[in-house]
């Protein structure tokens, strides 16, 4: 999302300084630091597909979208993702595996490559899914088909050009990696204020959720309100990947 936000939600006073504090100083970072951040984010990410495009087999007795016992993941961020893989999964159900991304413009983490990046980590029947902000708001989806296939839409935002695949799109995917300003390692969320991602969030039941952020943007605590949808884990390019606290996340 850009580094502004038009007919936002009405936010609480701690969001709204909070929001604004985090933009003013994401605007002053220098481009050679939003560069390497946007790599090394993308670095982390790519450790994370791996565990959810082919997740450890289970045993033939064994809960689908669990691990097997026999076959222990080699660490607890494996374990943590590959628990959280979509019961079933592609391979079950004969789906394409699927990722939701966006575009990150501005100062955004994860820089203006970051759906080449994903396109590229996916199997050859795989699908990238960009975001097309509707007129309410919500947020459309459509396939990323390459540089070529996104043009410039609402608030500067880059969206695919494709055929539209409906709100509810984003069930399929197995990975949903959302912008935020802000994350706490309860995995509350900040955005741009918009109401947009926690939408789509809603309709999210089994996807990892991830949130990229800068360096000092992964914070002990932010301003909830009923609505918000948490994340499930957080990338900054310092830290890396941070898993909610919660063991029983669900997001």
């Amino acid at each position: 999302m850009p580094d502004f936000s038009r007919g936002a939600e009405k936010s609480t006073p701690l969001k709204v300084a909070l929001r604004k504090h985090i933009i003013t100083l994401r605007q002053s970072l220098p481009e050679s630091l939003l560069q390497s951040s946007a790599a090394a984010i993308q670095n982390h990410l790519g450790s994370l597909l791996p565990t959810l495009i082919s997740p450890p087999p289970a045993p033939p007795d064994a809960p689908p979208g669990r691990p097997s016992p026999s076959a222990p993941a080699p660490d607890a961020l494996s374990a943590r993702t590959a628990a959280h893989t979509a019961p079933g999964g592609p391979s079950r159900t004969g789906e394409p595996v699927t990722i939701a991304a966006y575009v990150p413009i501005g100062s955004e983490p994860g820089g203006p490559g970051l759906p080449e990046f994903l396109a590229a980590a996916l199997p050859p029947d795989g699908r990238l899914l960009l975001p097309v902000l509707l007129e309410d708001g919500d947020l459309d989806w459509a396939r990323y088909d390459g540089p070529a296939s996104l043009s410039t839409g609402p608030r500067g935002l880059r969206e695919p050009v494709g055929q539209r695949l409906g709100v509810d799109a984003i069930r399929a995917a197995l990975l949903v990696v959302v912008p935020a300003l802000a994350v706490d390692t309860a995995g509350r969320r900040l955005g741009r204020g918009g109401g947009s991602y926690d939408r789509a969030l809603a309709r999210v039941s089994s996807a990892l959720t991830v949130a990229l952020l800068h360096d000092g943007e992964l914070v002990d605590a932010v301003p909830a309100e009923k609505h918000d949808q948490p994340v499930g884990a957080a990338i900054t390019p310092r830290s890396g990947v941070t898993l909610r606290a919660d063991p029983d996340w669900t997001k």
